[in-house]
């Protein structure tokens, strides 16, 4: 017999250590229980409606959109793998299936709104969006593009999903979307490093309570007593959680999310730990420090120590040790990691890494140049060389959409998304081409289509 009660433990999700090391969050049934009750009363689906479910089930979005339709009579449809990161995939689905409610990372959003997808989706009527801070320029994109209401929200894994909402609307002279208003039983402080509330306007790190705060980290009792304090505001015993955001309200009361305070990153909506990947590659041999930032929407690795290790190995390293995702497009190798005058690490001084290949093979024919060109563009490159492999030169799986949209349109041939990962190379992925074009390369393609299933690449 399952002793069930309100504090129980509903369900765990592991997310990045700043030690290097990962944590476990456990949610209860109670913050579960409030987040979905809230968003029935906010949103109100039914048995008209069709939910999709195309969250991968480590990111805590996939907990609502797997119960919050099987609890209201709504229809839950459950995407096919690899479908939540190729736009055409996810058009297809939503007019097959008359999807009414989904969720979106913004830079998904952006890459389906870019694909031409977004208008003819005419059954959508809600497209709520989390992971990441929405664009202003995205929001106003997407309501000229759709009849459907755009929501942002705002929450950390350690708050049962979200703890703050937003409608989107086109506003004159607004810098960012907010992430709006807190949700049911929830309260949100914004505080100095004193702990005071700031005022108005002024910016400050984001607290969260209430019933949504997690239980803690499962079997990091240390952790969970950093990162959950005492709420002096709320009842005896109760806490808040210290979420590393910087905030401010707004003077109509809306909060407006500005960054990060630690060494927590957002990349693609996923909340990455520099920290852990800093570990894994202190742990290969030879390698005294190391450092990762993130530039220009592109992670990259600084190491120092006896000898210059080889990038490659030194990325297959990583590899075994942390998601796809968290490999660095770069790893620049230094002879000592620069420091500022009161000794610690000045990462202002880091130089900026070469983007640019450092082979020069150049393109051949005409297929490997149109290629080439549209790598160029979507990287932001000037040269390239036909052995460059793209995810290496800092490409990823939204951008990789982008460009097999542009080889459509480009070259008139239909590729799964799927070749961009298994053929990487510009001489590879144009051999493909050709003999996709020869008719006599179907079966190939076909059965590059569940290569995306193992692939641990964010939305």
């Amino acid at each position: 017999m399952v002793d069930w009660h309100p504090e129980g433990l509903a369900y765990c999700i592991t997310t990045s250590g700043s030690t290097g090391k990962p944590k476990a969050v456990g949610n209860s049934h109670k913050g579960l229980l409030n987040r979905l009750q809230w968003m029935q009363a906010e949103y109100g689906i039914g048995p008209g409606d069709r939910v999709l479910q195309k969250t991968p089930y480590g990111f805590d979005v996939s907990v609502w959109e797997f119960f919050w339709p099987l609890m209201t009579g709504a229809c839950l449809v459950v995407a096919e793998p690899g479908a939540h990161r190729d736009p055409e995939a996810l058009g297809r689905i939503i007019r097959d299936e008359g999807i009414t409610t989904l969720h979106f990372v913004p830079s998904m959003l952006g890459a389906f709104a870019a694909s031409g997808e977004l208008p003819r989706c005419t059954s959508l009527r809600r497209i709520i969006c989390s992971g990441e801070a929405l664009p202003r320029e995205l929001q106003d994109e997407v309501l000229q593009q759709t009849p459907a209401r755009l929501y942002n929200l705002y929450g950390p894994t350690e708050a049962a999903i979200d703890v703050t909402f937003w409608a989107c609307r086109a506003e004159e002279g607004q810098r960012s979307v907010p992430i709006g208003h807190a949700i049911a039983n929830t309260r949100i402080h914004i505080l100095d490093a004193d702990l005071n509330p700031v005022p108005e306007g002024v910016s400050g790190e984001l607290y969260i309570a209430g019933v949504n705060l997690a239980r803690g980290y499962l079997g990091r009792p240390d952790l969970t007593a950093d990162r959950f304090v005492p709420d002096p505001d709320g009842p005896t015993g109760s806490r808040m959680y210290r979420s590393g955001d910087l905030v401010r309200r707004r003077f109509d009361g809306a909060i407006e999310y500005l960054g990060r305070l630690d060494h927590q990153v957002k990349l693609r909506g996923l909340r990455i730990e520099l920290g852990e990947i800093e570990a894994g590659l202190r742990s290969y041999p030879g390698v005294r420090d190391a450092v990762v930032l993130l530039r220009e929407g592109r992670l990259v690795g600084y190491v120092a120590g006896d000898v210059q290790p080889d990038e490659a190995a030194l990325k297959q390293h990583l590899s075994a040790l942390v998601p796809d995702y968290m490999v660095p497009s770069r790893i620049v190798p230094l002879a000592a990691l620069p420091l500022s005058v009161n000794g610690k690490l000045d990462r202002k001084a880091l130089p900026e890494p070469d983007w640019e290949s450092e082979s020069r093979a150049e393109p051949e024919g005409e297929t490997e140049q149109a290629i080439a060109q549209i790598w160029m563009d979507v990287l932001g490159l000037t040269r390239i060389s036909r052995h460059d492999d793209f995810f290496a030169l800092g490409g990823h799986s939204l951008m990789a959409t982008r460009v097999a949209s542009r080889l459509r349109q480009a070259l008139a041939v239909e590729l799964p998304l799927a070749a961009l990962f298994e053929s990487r190379t510009i001489a590879g992925l144009a051999a493909l081409i050709d003999r996709h074009g020869r008719g006599d390369a179907a079966a190939e393609l076909d059965a590059m289509s569940d290569l995306l299933d193992a692939l641990e690449l964010p939305e």
